[in-house]
């Protein structure tokens, strides 16, 4: 064998491979609990428009490499719907963090029964005040009731008794 040869020392170049800057999105810190606003590319009929997707975030699977997922949930007309959105996706147009939440956890799965237990508990105090009259119902505490229970509770209807 010869004397070993350098190898080629010329600088390589960077290679765009995604419309997506993805060096601005790793700095966005997004983590569960999270009060997010995602805008979507949608296209319809040949045209692209936004649509804002706004919820919490529950969940954020793999870091920072390529296939990194964030896991959105959102209570639209007293049901829950969730989305889980590739991080670096060009489908996502901008990705705002509106609230900030202190959590213990890294997964916030248990929030889906959470909300369920709420809306059970109120349907079971509107069930428990139909039987009285006007004169003997014990004032319902609605006031201190958060939003989203409410639009759960309005959501559900609850057959009179005679």
């Amino acid at each position: 064998m010869g004397p070993l040869k350098p190898m080629n020392t010329t600088l390589k170049t960077a290679i765009k491979f995604s419309p997506v800057d993805i060096e601005e999105r790793k700095k966005l810190d997004i983590r569960p609990g999270d009060t997010v606003r995602v805008s979507l590319k949608i296209v319809e009929k040949g045209k692209t428009r936004l649509q804002d997707y706004e919820g919490m975030v529950i969940a954020r699977k793999h870091g920072t490499e390529a296939g990194a997922t964030i896991t959105v949930r959102k209570v639209a007309s007293g049901v829950g719907m969730e989305k889980i959105l590739p991080l670096y996706s060009p489908i996502i147009a901008k990705i705002e963090i509106l609230r900030r939440s202190k959590t213990r956890r890294a997964k916030l799965y248990f929030i889906r029964e959470k909300a369920v237990k709420e809306v059970k508990k109120k349907m079971k105090q509107l069930r428990g005040y139909a039987g009285y009259t006007h004169e003997d119902a014990p004032d319902i505490p609605f006031a201190e009731a958060d939003v989203e229970t409410t639009e759960a509770v309005e959501a559900v209807t609850i057959p009179e008794t005679n």
